[in-house]
């Protein structure tokens, strides 16, 4: 068994309130200076003598007991429970570690039946065994790996699991169960030993085994099957278990009672094989030499006249069957021989010969007469399809009443149960009994079947949330629904399992549903949406477009924004897309700006949330988000998601490995997860103070708070009230699905720029590295949303062809006039507010000192000043000031007539400047033009040229100059020609 990591107990004493517990136990606690005092649950405390210590999250006893310890050490002595079961309920945040007594009063020692351990101490030996093959019926559900063996032993049926309650044990009944130092504990553990489920030495006696009950009709539980199911055990470790003791009960014998025609395997998984491929008459031996007198008295009483016996196709086998065969036919049973390949079993036939329907059926149909003479021939009836009309007259010249055929036992009877569905709810009257289903729609897993059921018959009613997959839920279930409406429980019992058929007929067409393949919104899209898509995207003044469409959706202003925002949406097709951060004050208009621009991508390429806890992106689907536009409302609810943030921008991926607990083993193990990028990421933020590394990746975009800003939103708000802002909002539709389809008509393509060796950049600082890569991706980007304006060229290399489109000096023209607003902000050591503030200023001062002819080193202001001129509230000024203090763009001085401080500006801004910060370093595209024809590219002007208004003619070989060797991608050593392909 895994030790547990110290580091995840520690986690647990650390992070786990012991005060939240001990209150939950039922006991009051007092302030006592730093500590809490409560009365001791462990003796019979007259005077608080328990201390609790939140700081250091530990308890001590001071009376009686002299006992403490930490979180761990509480669970254990109030629940009586072994320190791994401690583990796991605070790993789980058990709810009956949390629960208060409800009086208020001290809860004692018995409070350990709280727990509901899976067998109760004062069971039966029938009812326990039932109660362990419950919970072993339970722990299979919730186990991957037991599931995934059974679906490569072929047994896929869902209906199966439920109808036979299979199970899994892995090693969990034990640690649910009260320690052997208890009273409950020493006998429900005494019981399961001497039964056989728990050896001498405390193990479980079927752990890693899936478990298969052998029920008789009444529903007990006469012995239990285990089939391990790990690999790599040790040599002589037995694959099959059964319970101590001789083999008891015949495995599915309500076969025996609806048929007298038997098909009787070696094995309970062969049977199942034949009972999932449709055969439900079947049953099975323990073994070649387990047909026990339970299977002749079963056999003898239920009248059975045909048996196939399906043993394995080995030499045991074979001597088994004949043997058997014998034996049968003595007492009357005519008995046939299903004929596997040499070597096989029926489970390896039907998984190797597919499919097993029709398979199986041929090999009944072909089974060996075993005895003596002709084979008579009313076994000789095709199974599948059912024949029309047995032929009775013959039946009664031979004094035999009909027997049903196989076929017709291959499948079971349909019960029509009516009911009425609606989106709500689900309605199904039996009778004079209806029953109300709540939350089937939650229910994705053929596994789980979890609703909330009304029950009610007149005045009478019952409701209840249950998993009807639970037999535990069930019988109580029915116990108390019948009490209430008055009815015997087999009515309610009978009931249930209809209304569970339906459930599971509605919730496999729910879940068919939603696994259906997606529709391509691409491929959906008719010719007249497609053309409108085409003629967005080939129009030459599309950013122009943008910017229009932008505002007649209801964002005035914020030109560069809107189109840097627009741009790095489509940056998401690249394989390092770019991120955007929106800043600025509260209600300055961020999410609006955020909201707009992503309003124009269609659903599916966006994912969108208003917070993210830590680890959450880790647990994504792996491709959930690949290619896609990851936006969150506001970058504080992303804070505890920074790092992974981080990582998925700048890795591409993210992957993380976390410590699970396996079913089989119950040992602790590691489990991979990941999420493929690339995403484009889109924050807005309030805040000043910025997450550096956060910062670095990200184009910040300053939304304008100016007045005119301002006044031309109260313009556009004015408007909006009128008749034509009403139409407005109307056309905002058309708008908006134009342009989503264009953006499903982008494609992933790669972008070359031949000029890329050209181009400049600032590299004064280390910042501009990752700033550098934002700007030629900038560059990409504008490119990639030109596609359909662009020739798409094809190089070969090494015999693979390589598609592409190039960059055109317009794209770079565009590129160059964002960088200066988009990346010069980045630059810059001031928050654009505070920047702004700064402006402000710096426009009073130098006013006043016109006004009052004085120079600017011997001006002082305060802060009231700045906020009368302003118009900025307090609370906001004290932050902006605080920073400019700090970077020493003011002085501060002791203030006189009763003013405590007032300030000097060290700032002035240059002759012909506005003060705002400028992307210096940037290569003017006019000289890229003349250096173009030096660098052998001078057919690109044209080309650029032709990109911007639309290519007229496509289709023909160009010839192309020798690639200059500093371009990336090695392209100098690949290209031997271009072919131009015309495609848009």
């Amino acid at each position: 068994m895994a030790r547990i990591p110290e580091e995840e107990i520690e986690r647990l004493k650390s992070e786990v309130s012991l005060e939240r517990l001990v209150t939950g136990f039922g006991i009051e606690l007092k302030r006592h200076g730093a500590d809490l005092l409560g009365l001791c649950p462990f003796h019979d405390d007259r005077a608080p003598s328990l201390v609790i210590s939140p700081q250091k999250n530990l308890w001590h006893c001071l009376g009686a007991c002299q006992t403490g310890g930490s979180v761990i050490d509480w669970v254990m002595k109030t629940r009586g429970v072994s320190f791994r079961y401690a583990v796991e309920l605070l790993r789980g945040d058990h709810p009956s570690l949390f629960q208060t007594s409800g009086s208020g009063r001290v809860v004692r020692k018995d409070t350990t039946t709280k727990l509901e351990p899976p067998v109760r101490h004062d069971a039966g030996d029938q009812e326990a065994l039932r109660q362990v093959a419950d919970y072993y019926h339970d722990t299979l559900k919730q186990s991957p790996e037991a599931l995934a063996y059974l679906q490569s032993r072929g047994l896929n049926d869902p209906e199966m699991v439920a109808h036979f309650k299979l199970g899994f044990a892995n090693r969990t009944l034990g640690y649910r169960l009260p320690e052997k130092n208890r009273k409950a504990g020493a006998e429900s553990r005494g019981r399961l030993q001497r039964l056989g489920v728990i050896r001498e030495s405390g193990h479980e006696h079927f752990n890693g085994s899936v478990i298969f009950p052998i029920f008789d009709l009444a529903g007990d539980v006469l012995g239990l099957y285990g089939r391990k199911i790990t690999a790599g055990l040790r040599e002589g470790t037995p694959l099959h278990l059964y319970l101590p003791g001789p083999h008891r009960g015949v495995w599915n014998e309500q076969a025996l009672q609806a048929s007298k025609e038997i098909i009787l395997c070696e094995s309970i998984i062969d049977a199942l094989t034949f009972w999932c491929a449709g055969f439900r008459h079947v049953t099975a031996s323990y073994g070649v030499g387990g047909f026990t007198d339970d299977h002749r008295r079963a056999f003898r009483e239920h009248g059975v006249q045909r048996v196939w016996i399906a043993y394995d196709r080995d030499d045991a086998g074979e001597s088994a069957a004949l043997a058997l065969a014998d034996e049968l036919m003595a007492i009357g049973i005519e008995c046939f021989r299903v004929l596997f390949p040499k070597g096989m079993d029926a489970n390896e036939y039907a998984l190797k010969i597919t499919p097993a329907e029709k398979s199986l059926e041929v090999l009944i149909n072909k089974a060996q007469w075993l005895g003596k003479g002709k084979a008579p021939e009313r076994a000789r009836v095709d199974v599948i399809p059912v024949p029309d009309e047995p032929d009775t007259a013959a039946a009664k010249e031979e004094e035999i009443a009909p027997l049903p055929s196989l076929a017709a036992q291959a499948a079971p009877a349909v019960i029509d149960v009516p009911a009425e569905v609606t989106a709500e709810e689900i309605l199904i009257t039996l009778g004079d009994r209806r029953y109300r289903v709540r939350g089937l729609a939650k229910n994705l897993s053929y596994e789980i079947l979890r609703v909330n059921l009304l029950a009610s018959r007149g005045d009478g009613f019952h409701v209840d949330t249950l998993d009807l997959y639970s037999a535990r839920q069930r019988t109580v279930y029915v116990k108390q629904a019948a009490v209430e409406m008055a009815v015997k429980e087999e009515v309610v019992k009978r009931d249930l399992g209809r209304v569970l058929l339906k459930l599971e007929e509605l919730q496999d067409e729910q879940i068919k549903k939603v696994l259906e393949p997606k529709q391509d919104a691409t491929a959906a899209m008719n010719e007249p949406d497609r053309a409108a898509a085409l003629e967005l995207l080939q129009d030459p003044k599309l950013l122009d477009r943008i910017l229009g469409d932008l505002e007649r959706c209801g964002v005035v202003g914020e030109e560069t924004n809107k189109l840097a925002g627009y741009i790095a949406t489509v940056s998401r097709h690249l394989e390092a897309p770019l991120a955007v951060m929106v800043q600025s004050s509260s209600a300055a208009g961020k999410s609006s700006l955020m909201e707009a621009i992503l309003a124009l991508l269609p659903e599916e390429h966006r994912v969108q949330f208003s917070a993210m806890t830590g680890q959450s992106l880790f647990y994504m689907g792996e491709t959930d988000l690949k290619h896609k536009v990851l936006a969150i409302v506001e970058e504080e609810g992303a804070s505890r998601a920074a790092y992974a943030l981080k990582l998925l921008q700048s890795e591409g991926v993210l992957t993380i490995a976390s410590t699970g607990k396996d079913p089989a083993t119950g040992r602790l193990v590691t489990h991979q997860y990941r999420v493929e990028g690339p995403v484009m990421i889109f924050l807005t933020t309030t805040a000043i103070d910025l997450d550096e590394e956060l910062l670095n990746r990200c184009l910040v975009l300053t939304v304008n708070e100016d007045r005119a800003q301002t006044q031309a939103i109260h313009r556009l708000q004015r408007e909006r009230q009128t008749l034509a802002g009403l139409l407005a909002r109307q056309e905002r539709d058309e708008i908006l699905k134009v342009h989503r389809n264009a953006q499903r008509l982008l494609k992933p393509l790669l972008v070359v720029n031949p000029y890329a060796c050209e181009l400049t950049f600032l590299d004064s600082q280390t910042r501009t590295r990752r700033d550098h890569t934002k700007y030629l991706t900038l560059i990409r980007s504008i490119a990639l949303l030109h596609q359909h304006q662009r020739v798409v060229k094809t190089a070969m290399h090494r015999g693979q062809p390589v598609t592409y489109i190039e960059v055109c000096l317009a794209d770079i023209e565009t590129a160059n006039r964002l960088a200066h607003e988009v990346l010069g902000r980045s630059l810059d050591e001031l928050p654009p507010q505070t920047r702004r503030l700064l402006l402000l200023i710096e426009e009073m001062v130098a006013a006043q000192c016109r006004r009052l002819e004085m120079e600017r080193g011997d001006y002082r202001f305060s802060r009231r000043d700045v906020r009368t001129h302003t118009g900025w509230g307090d609370t906001q000024l004290k932050l902006h000031l605080h920073r400019l203090e700090e970077l020493e763009y003011l002085l501060v001085h002791h203030g006189g007539r009763g003013q405590s401080f007032v300030y000097e500006l060290l700032f002035e801004r240059q002759a012909g400047s506005d003060g705002q910060p400028r992307m210096a370093g940037l290569i003017d595209v006019a000289k890229l033009r003349y250096d173009g024809k030096k660098a052998g590219l001078e057919g690109e002007k044209a080309g650029s040229r032709r990109g911007q208004v639309g290519p007229k003619a496509g289709g023909g070989r160009v010839a192309v100059e020798p690639m200059n060797p500093g371009l990336p991608g090695g392209f100098g050593e690949i290209v031997s020609n271009i072919i131009d392909t015309g495609a848009r």
